[in-house]
């Protein structure tokens, strides 16, 4: 599945790039991602847990990081694996960072390919509407983060649990509402 998102930060491109390359403050950024290890080389270990409903998927796994300072992009490629639901995953994410009139646009391509139980989510699109409502909650940590009058309150700052019910409610119930104001707008 390919997800393709454009956003915006109210911060420099530098200072969004900058961010970018504190892996640790990322993934603190990242809902429901913790860092378990950093390997060395951009290599690192770390879990990402979902709730959906009545499934939870808890993905143990790896990533590997690279960045281009001279041209402000970078890519992400990592695997895991659900150990109690069997699913596996594999993401191979590119960005890019460039300044824009309020701040900076990060343009994010990413290919996922999950298999198993979780995979039944991405029949149904549900993951690309998920994972919109994931991005504006990292959006909103990364500008904190940035905005942060200090190291220290910087570090306090992190994304909030995924909680799957609300997530998806809230999702579903946004398609419902999109799908009547079109409905209204034809007459």
């Amino acid at each position: 599945m390919k997800v393709t998102q454009e956003i915006q930060v109210a911060s420099s491109a530098e200072s969004v790039f900058e961010f970018f390359q504190d892996v640790p403050a990322v993934a603190q950024c990242m809902p429901g991602a913790k860092l378990t290890e950093d390997r060395g080389d951009g290599s690192y270990r770390g879990t990402v847990s979902v709730r959906l409903g009545p499934m939870t998927a808890g993905f143990e796994g790896e990533a590997t990081v690279a960045s281009d300072p001279d041209t402000m992009t970078g890519q992400i490629s990592g695997k895991g694996v659900d150990r109690r639901g069997g699913s596996r995953g594999q993401v191979n994410v590119k960005y890019a960072v460039v300044a824009a009139d309020d701040g900076s646009t990060v343009s994010v391509d990413a290919d996922i390919t999950i298999s198993g139980a979780a995979a039944q989510f991405g029949r149904t699109g549900l993951i690309n509407q998920i994972s919109q409502r994931l991005i504006r909650d990292f959006v909103r940590c990364i500008e904190a983060k940035l905005q942060a009058e200090s190291e220290s309150s910087a570090a306090e700052i992190s994304a909030g649990e995924v909680k799957g019910i609300s997530l998806v409610a809230s999702t579903v119930g946004s398609e419902i509402s999109s799908g009547v104001k079109k409905l209204f707008k034809k007459d």
